[in-house]
């Protein structure tokens, strides 16, 4: 209950305030978002697996990100930001479908 709450109390403080995104972040913004939703599903599976561990969330949280933005930073300084971008969010993305199956498996059982 407590981390929903956190979530709706977070989104209507980011609509009050609308707060903006420096030009020189913007390029990294989808790209984190994308890590930190990887490790949000994670974190939900290993809940529905009795395996959660909120230091191994935070951490895994955390590293995604920065990993995420540093592996698109090195793409941009080596001329070909583009494609790494595409990478992070097909291995991302990838992670994420099989988290959300995992988690459908664990629900339903289908």
């Amino acid at each position: 209950m407590i981390p929903a709450l956190g979530l709706a109390i977070g989104i209507l403080v980011g609509l009050l305030i609308q707060p903006t995104v420096p030009v020189w972040l913007q390029p990294y913004l989808p790209i984190a978002v994308i890590a930190a939703l990887d490790a949000v599903f994670g974190g939900v599976r290993a809940i529905l697996e009795g395996i959660f561990d909120d230091k191994v969330f935070v951490v895994s949280f955390l590293s995604n990100v920065v990993v995420a933005g540093f592996i698109v930073f090195l793409g941009d300084k080596l001329g070909v930001g583009s494609q790494l971008s595409i990478g992070v969010v097909v291995v991302l993305g990838v992670r994420i479908f099989s988290n959300v199956a995992s988690i459908r498996r664990s629900l339903f059982g289908a």
